[in-house]
């Protein structure tokens, strides 16, 4: 028996008897030599490479060793590191020292190493299998519905807000869908969004608003990973003519107050003159207040302190008033009581849904208007309705020389870009300020007539020519000169 160096190292006499009946070979290829290894954590980015000596994963040492894998920890995440601890484990091995084995006398030969680890794979490499994501199941247009509904409650969204999404996705959406036998929610693309759209009978303001609900109906199916994307997306705008707002002039608002006089019979019951008193008293609060005729009617009597009106609290808590004249003032504490008074309201019983009780008085306001008899200037009739008193009490604001912002804070407004989308044409001061443009476009001068008084000069050089014709005729007396 004899010994060989590999690496400039002395191999044991049995591990030489090895190496030269192929089991154990040299440094190239060989099985016998240790290698570094990274042992990944499961979030590590490269889990896949245990080559990788970029991450800060723990370090360890193995290889083959007669046959069997031997593994053992580097104890350090440095690869530098674990580099010296293999060349250590190399030199133990070669050696026939622990923890391959023991130090022996002077011509006895080493015991063999018993393997720490069962045989290792095939491949040095573990390659982790692929991942395949569990199928979600299906949704129901009925589940999408009932959870997009849920959350808007869980929102605190507006109850009017809350029905209109009722009606929308519960009332037409869902039903429509069951006509047309789709249950499923990947079922929807595209062209059957479409057909649906194409069933609405509104108006185009009121139909854009709705393709902008079902378009966010269906951004958040796809944020709650019921879809993968949105069909709704591909929906092309709906054009919207804007109708200019319009209002009461004065002329216009006295013949309403007017007709809040006549007597129309005993049509609804009760007293006739307390009825008419009721109603010329919120037509005068809306005109003077800015409210909507929603919160008129539901107006709490403790919201009147002298001759101001709490119109809101601020979300910086600073309460806004609004100051009403006297006349307005004396017809809300003398208002007639109702069929149903309530001392906590002016106008509503506080019965029921506030919905009901403004269709009452929508109701009453289109008898009004049509015994007020309103024509355009045409003779057609006027469209009217109980939201033009807020927009006369805006628009006259406005024509008064109040600045927008300010009307736009007692309107309630979130921003003042709403109130310019209305009201930007009755704006005083803008008014004023095309005008003055126009007005100094005037003095600028009159153009040039065609007569003979202004026919060009037969001068050689016109004392009042200026610019390029100056400089062009510099260069043409130079030039013949």
């Amino acid at each position: 028996m004899r010994g060989i160096f590999v690496r400039d190292l002395y191999v044991a006499p049995i591990l030489t008897d090895l190496f030269y009946a192929g089991k154990l070979t040299s440094e190239v290829g060989s099985p016998m030599l240790l290698s570094v290894f990274s042992r990944h954590s499961a979030d590590c980015k490269f889990a896949h490479d245990r080559s990788c000596r970029r991450c800060n994963c723990p370090k360890w040492v193995g290889g083959q060793v007669n046959g069997y894998y031997f593994r053992q920890s580097a104890k350090t995440r440095q690869w530098a590191e674990a580099e010296e601890v293999r060349v250590k484990l190399e030199e133990a091995l070669i050696k026939g020292l622990p923890p391959f084995g023991t130090a022996v006398a002077a011509g006895s030969a080493p015991p063999i190493p018993t393997p720490a680890d069962p045989p290792p794979p095939t491949s040095w490499t573990e390659v982790p299998e692929p991942r395949v994501p569990k199928p979600r199941p299906r949704v129901t247009v009925a589940q999408a519905v009932d959870a997009y509904l849920a959350d808007a409650v869980s929102r605190s969204v507006e109850s009017s807000t809350l029905k209109k999404l009722e009606t929308i996705f519960r009332k037409q959406f869902l039903a429509w869908t069951r006509v047309e036998g789709i249950e499923y929610l990947d079922e929807l693309d595209l062209v059957t969004l479409l057909n649906f759209r194409s069933n609405w009978e509104d108006g185009p303001l009121a139909k854009q608003k709705k393709q902008s609900r079902v378009i966010g109906f269906f951004w958040a199916c796809v944020r709650r990973r019921y879809l993968t994307e949105n069909p709704a997306i591909g929906l092309g705008k709906i054009k919207v003519v804007q109708i200019p707002t319009d209002y009461f002039p004065p002329d216009e608002f006295e013949r309403v107050i007017a007709a809040t006089y006549i007597r129309r019979g005993e049509r609804g019951g009760g007293d006739v003159k307390a009825n008419q008193a009721r109603l010329r008293t919120m037509t005068l609060l809306m005109r003077w207040s800015g409210l909507r005729i929603r919160d008129a009617v539901t107006l709490e009597r403790h919201r009147l302190n002298g001759d101001s009106l709490l119109l809101y609290q601020a979300k910086t808590g600073t309460p806004v008033y609004v100051p009403l004249p006297p006349h307005v003032v004396e017809a809300l504490e003398d208002i007639p009581p109702g069929p149903k008074p309530n001392p906590r309201y002016f106008f509503w019983s506080g019965n029921g849904d506030p919905k009901s009780a403004v269709a009452d008085w929508q109701r009453s306001y289109r008898r009004l208007f049509k015994l007020a008899n309103i024509k355009k200037p045409d003779g057609e009739e006027k469209r009217c309705h109980p939201h033009m008193f807020r927009d006369t009490f805006a628009v006259e604001m406005l024509l008064a020389g109040v600045p927008i912002d300010q009307v736009s804070l007692l309107l309630g407004h979130s921003s003042v870009k709403i109130t310019e989308k209305s009201y930007s044409p009755f704006v005083k001061a803008r008014q004023i300020q095309l005008q003055e443009s126009v007005r100094n476009a005037w003095k600028v001068g009159p153009p040039a007539g065609r007569g003979p008084e202004n026919a060009p000069s037969t001068s050689s050089r016109p004392a009042n020519r200026t610019g390029w014709q100056l400089i062009h005729s510099d260069r043409k007396s130079k030039a013949t000169a």
